[in-house]
């Protein structure tokens, strides 16, 4: 005698439709038995999964899920029940890789339908939540130990933001010259450069002078300036544009006197900084200006042999510069050093002009020996083209 063929079909259809009016009692009974035939696809495992879910069932509901996962390891509704299953558990380190793994697997939100949406929208919460909590966690042990205090461990909390996914990390990435095996180091130490001394000392004088030319309106050029002998080559839409100007005391590594002229108390306090000197590029000294709800989009420069430094003379509010994943607000009289080769950005959202004094120094862990070389081989390239360099250091 012949076994009637179970129709697999029809028993999916039926226990999905019972799904679907809420009955989970009917709907685990007929799914159960697609699968005893060995018929459950990825869909039917899942229908099974929700059923048995439903029920408090969730042993069942934890294996029918499983299988899903064989059949379709990127499977975001599964991906996400499983994160229930387990957070009802109460493992919540499992159930969090499980709600990362289907919020880093799924497509952009507004591409889903509407229940894979929801799931998507509790595994992002869930993740939150669980960040938020481990985080809460660490910091209550960490602080009593000091080591998140300001100032107390300025990389180690770095570190910290960075493994919590509160911060990117960030490379130095110049344009056009690497030296290699140099510290990635965003914002330099201050107080490790004491030449800075005579330069703070001498802010009010410097600004006086800035100020000054500042209400002439045609001394400050955009910073950007185009060169029609050369291709365009500014990505940020800052080329010719006065938002960012600016006027140079030394440009090309040779003194523009009409403009040093005009400030004598500016050049004396910088007689003795130890400048990068490089024939036909370096120094560059210029007063940099940002006019109001202006910024500076996001760049790199193009060698990382040299740090830039600012001396902040006119910062209303709401001015800031990133480098890295490092936002600081510039303080008039306060001075800082930065590697440009670090993708960074500045704005002035404030209603007022800001103004730096903005110049370069060479990096502290280069030799005498290695700045000289590095001098020689940019001297080299323009001894060789013949020509003004296409670019300044």
């Amino acid at each position: 005698m012949q076994t009637p063929t179970t129709d697999t079909k029809a028993l999916a259809t039926s226990g999905f439709a019972a799904l679907r009016r809420g009955d989970a009692h009917a709907a685990r009974v007929l799914l159960e038995q697609v699968a005893i035939a060995g018929q459950a696809d990825a869909a039917t495992w899942f229908g099974l999964a929700v059923a048995c879910t439903q029920l408090n069932v969730y042993a069942n509901a934890n294996s029918a899920v499983d299988q899903v996962l064989v059949l379709e390891p990127r499977n975001l509704r599964a991906l996400v029940l499983k994160g229930d299953l387990l957070a009802k558990a109460g493992d919540a380190r499992n159930a969090s890789a499980f709600y990362q793994l289907a919020v880093l697997s799924a497509p952009p939100a507004h591409e889903l339908p509407a229940e894979p949406r929801t799931d998507l929208a509790r595994a992002v919460a869930m993740c939150k939540q669980y960040a938020e909590e481990f985080e809460q966690s660490l910091r209550e042990l960490l602080i009593p130990a000091g080591l998140l205090e300001q100032g107390q461990a300025d990389r180690f909390r770095q570190s910290f933001e960075i493994m919590l996914g509160k911060k990117k990390i960030f490379f130095q990435q110049p344009r056009i010259y690497y030296f290699p095996e140099l510290p990635q180091i965003q914002f330099y130490d201050r107080n490790d450069f004491p030449a800075f001394d005579k330069l703070e000392a001498a802010t009010a004088d410097i600004r006086a002078e800035m100020l000054e030319i500042l209400q002439d309106t045609a001394a400050f050029k955009p910073y950007v300036e185009n060169d029609p002998s050369r291709p365009p080559g500014d990505q940020t839409g800052m080329q010719e544009n006065p938002d960012w100007s600016a006027f140079y005391l030394w440009r090309d590594g040779e003194i523009v006197p009409e403009n040093a002229a005009r400030c004598p108390k500016t050049m004396a306090a910088l007689a003795d900084f130890p400048l990068v000197h490089i024939q036909n590029r370096s120094p560059s000294v210029l007063f940099s200006l940002l006019r109001p709800h202006s910024r500076i989009p996001p760049h790199t420069g193009i060698v990382n042999t040299r740090l830039i430094c600012h001396l902040p003379l006119l910062v209303p509010p709401e001015c800031g510069l990133r480098v890295g994943n490092d936002a600081r607000r510039p303080v008039e009289g306060q001075a800082w050093l930065f590697d440009d080769t670090i993708e960074h950005e500045a704005w002035n959202d404030s209603d007022k002009p800001r103004v730096i004094l903005l110049f370069e120094t060479w990096r502290p862990e280069l030799t005498a020996k290695e700045r000289g070389l590095v001098s020689a081989m940019f001297g080299a390239i323009d001894a060789y083209s013949g020509v003004k360099p296409a670019w300044e250091i």
